[in-house]
Formats: C-alpha cells, sequence, structure tokens
C-alpha cells in the first residue's frame, strides 16, 4: 500500500459521535434553540442564512454538500475548511407546524459561506432533503428532513475535514436505484454501481438486529483497494496496486457466485472513489460482510508475504505501521485513531471479524502452499483501519502479497496465480458461511 493512503486521500484521523448506540435506537433530543418557536425565516428551518454581515475572523466555513442514497441507507457529507465537532439531536413530526421528522447538527466555529443557501432536494425513501444556515454568526446548523428513519450515526473525519452523517431506515426504497447519488455545490453526478438482484428478505424481520453469529451470510462486499488517480503500492517492473486488487476482486466474484453468493464489488472499473463512497455501497447494499483486498510494499525488498487483517485497537508496531501506511497518517497520529477504536463498541462486529479473518487467511495460504514455494504466512492481525471502522458489518483486509519483492510482483502479475488467490479466499469465506448456517450454505452450493 503507498503513502497515498487507503482510499486516495490524504491523512486523517477520526471521532466518533453516535446517534443513541451505535447503529442502534434514535437518540431523542430538544432543540437547544427552541426551533419551534423561531420565525419561518430562521436558518434552522428555512436553510437560509441570517443576515450577517460577514464572516467573523478565525472561523472555518463549508466547502462542499454531497449524499448517497441507496435502499435503506442514506449517507451525507459535509466537507469543512477546519474541524468541527458535530451536536446532533432527533426531533420528531411536528403535523401542527408542517415539519417533518428530523435530525439536526450544529457546527460550532463553522460559516455557511455563499455558495450552500440552497436547500438540497433527495427524496430517497429516507431523506426529504438537506438544509445548512447560519444559526449563529459561529454557527452553522445543518437540517435533515426525514421520511422514514430508524437510527443514525455521526462521524467527524480529517483530510479533509469532513461530517458524515448515516441514516438508516426500515425498508425505504432508493430514488435512483440504479446507483449512488450525490449532489454538491457543483452539478451532481450519478456513479455507477454494480447491482445484482438482492437476496430473499424474511417475512418479519426482528425489532432489533441479530447478533451477528445468528445472521445468515449471503451478500459479500468486495472492495478492490484504490483505483483511477490512486495507483496505490507501484511495485516491481511497474506493477499497480489497484490494477491487481481489481483483477483479484473480478476473480474472487466469479468464485464466489458459484458458491451461491451475491456479490457486490465497490468498483468494478478504473476509477477513483473515496473512503465515503465505498463504505456506503457496502452499507446500502446490505452486506453480510466485507473484504477489502489490497497488495503490501516495503522498503526492503526483501520483505514478502500475506497477512490478514480485522479491526481492533493494536499498539504492535507492525501494525502501526502499516495502519499508518494504509491509512495515509504518520504513525504518532496512530494513537489518536486507536483511542478513537477503545472508545467504540467495535466488540459485536469485532468478534466474528476476526473469525472471518482467520478462515480467509488459513485458506488462503494453505491453497497457495499446495502449489506455490516459499509462501510466507505473516499472520492474522488486528489494526484500526479506517476502511473497516466504517463498515457496520464484520469486515476484513487482506494484503495479498508484496509488490515491492520480485517473485512476489511476478506472481501477483501472473493469472494463474491470482486465481488461486480467489478460490482459496472464496473458501475460506465458505467455511465462514457455514460455520454459522451450515444449511444454509448447503442449500447456496
Amino acid at each position: 500500500m503507498s503513502g497515498r493512503g487507503l482510499l486516495g486521500g490524504g491523512a486523517f484521523g477520526l471521532a466518533v459521535l453516535l446517534g443513541g448506540v451505535l447503529l442502534g435506537a434514535p437518540a431523542q433530543g430538544r432543540d437547544s434553540g427552541s426551533e419551534g418557536h423561531r420565525p419561518p425565516h430562521d436558518a434552522s428551518e428555512t436553510g437560509a442564512p441570517r443576515p450577517v454581515s460577514e464572516q467573523p475572523r478565525g472561523i472555518g466555513e463549508v466547502r462542499a454538500v454531497r449524499h448517497w442514497s441507496y435502499p435503506g441507507f442514506s449517507r451525507v457529507w459535509i466537507e469543512l475548511s477546519r474541524p468541527a465537532v458535530p451536536r446532533v439531536n432527533h426531533l420528531g413530526a411536528d403535523p401542527k407546524a408542517g415539519r417533518p421528522e428530523r435530525l439536526y447538527l450544529d457546527l460550532d466555529g463553522v460559516w455557511i459561506g455563499r455558495e450552500h443557501t440552497e436547500p438540497i432536494r433527495v427524496g430517497d425513501g429516507l431523506l426529504e432533503g438537506v438544509r445548512l444556515g447560519q444559526n449563529t454568526p459561529s454557527t452553522t446548523r445543518v437540517v435533515i428532513d426525514l421520511q422514514r428513519y430508524e437510527r443514525h450515526r455521526l462521524l467527524s473525519l480529517q483530510g479533509p475535514d469532513r461530517v458524515v452523517i448515516d441514516v438508516f431506515g426500515p425498508g425505504a426504497t432508493a430514488a435512483r436505484p440504479e446507483g449512488a447519488r450525490r449532489e454538491s455545490a457543483a452539478p451532481s453526478e450519478t456513479k455507477r454501481v454494480e447491482r445484482e438482484p438482492a437476496p430473499p428478505q424474511e417475512a418479519l424481520s426482528p425489532a432489533k438486529p441479530l447478533p451477528f453469529e445468528l445472521r445468515p451470510v449471503r451478500t459479500v462486499v468486495l472492495d478492490p483497494g484504490h483505483g483511477g488517480r490512486d495507483p496505490g503500492a507501484i511495485g516491481v517492473g511497474g506493477l499497480e496496486e489497484k490494477d491487481v486488487t481489481l483483477r483479484l476482486a473480478r476473480e474472487l466474484r466469479t468464485r464466489l457466485r458459484e458458491r451461491g453468493f451475491r456479490v457486490v464489488m465497490t468498483r468494478d472499473e478504473d476509477r477513483t472513489l473515496d473512503l465515503e463512497e465505498r463504505t456506503a455501497i457496502a452499507e446500502g447494499a446490505g452486506g453480510d460482510v466485507f473484504v477489502s483486498l489490497h497488495c503490501n510494499a516495503a522498503p526492503r525488498p526483501s520483505l514478502h508475504g500475506i497477512e490478514t487483517y480485522s479491526l481492533n485497537e493494536s499498539d504492535e508496531q507492525h501494525s502501526v505501521q502499516v495502519a499508518a501506511r494504509e491509512n495515509g497518517i504518520a504513525q504518532e497520529e496512530v494513537d489518536v485513531l486507536q483511542r478513537t477504536v477503545a472508545q467504540l463498541r467495535v466488540s459485536e462486529a469485532s468478534g466474528p471479524s476476526w473469525v472471518l479473518a482467520e478462515l480467509v487467511h488459513h485458506q488462503l495460504v494453505q491453497g497457495l502452499r499446495e502449489r506455490y514455494d516459499a509462501v510466507n504466512d505473516l499472520g492474522v492481525k488486528k489494526g484500526p483501519f479506517y476502511v473497516l471502522f466504517l463498515s457496520s458489518m464484520p469486515s476484513i483486509l487482506v494484503e495479498a502479497g508484496f509488490l515491492t519483492h520480485r517473485d512476489e510482483a511476478k506472481r501477483l502479475h501472473s493469472r494463474a496465480y491470482v486465481a488461486r488467490l480467489a478460490e482459496s479466499m472464496a473458501e475460506g469465506l465458505s467455511l465462514y458461511r457455514e460455520r454459522g448456517h451450515p444449511m444454509i450454505a448447503r442449500s447456496a452450493q
């Protein structure tokens, strides 16, 4: 993985604020600004800025606003010129005042600017729209009008500084089922996303999600690392990581489909994807597991081998080095991420993620050693990786080899070797499925 970072972004850390519990019930709040008694042209209700003569000195501003829409899941992305700690509240509908159910966020020390005063229409079955306004001279308020709502998740990220709001709803239908929809101050653009028929849904859904150990594994989300403007690691002979990971993902997709899995890929061509869009695709697809595919790189050309990661707080020096390189941050910044991860309730998914990592890694090493010599097993490890953190399902990151090692780069350039990698990983995913649901696994096969 190159120093450009896991998804082509710059260096960033993150802090996390959760709506209620992580992916749990909504947080009920009261509008600290007495929203229900504001005049009709208040910033919190119309998105129009209050009349302030000029931007106060020393505060940041909103740079861009985008959103992604999928069935049952929507993500709102707000880029800022400086970090901000958002405060979020959930308000019920007010039929008498003609106001829908909504979330509102206050961004202290942020100026709305001149380009984001118009409401953003979404209408995807979950979100009605997004409005931004200058609530006070030094506070921007973001109001998300809701159509359907079950829970939300709020994250603050850096590199660039941005706030991400994930909204989950019970069975809403996206307005554009062919792919993700993005909007900003610039003309909106539509990204193509591979879609497959959704698996049959049970007639009754429990009020609370089943533990991961009891959930059937039907949909696998494959995330070929890098792409487009971001080549990832560049190895011997100019071999680029983005090309290897895409070829591996395509081979793995074929073998998973043969085993009865539904497969969704975050990209199926050479295009640039940011972190938020990759994980939004995974959440919107209703993925049961998330597999991020990457290749390693090292200053020492003698280093080689395969290693697999799951999300967890880690102070192991090697894991810190890999996390820093793949997240695109300095090693000293990893400690901030470690503390953040430690504060999260990641235990629900971390257990199944570790089991998934062990099964896939074991099959990967064993399958390769049956046909190739000098396969170096670097083991299963835990580390604070952003792409795993932002996925709410069991997730792993596979480093399929070192592009900077002459023999390993030659193998990764070989179609037969990549096919063997895919076959072995597919076997590991099948074992993970059967471990929890042997009857479903046999039925799919």
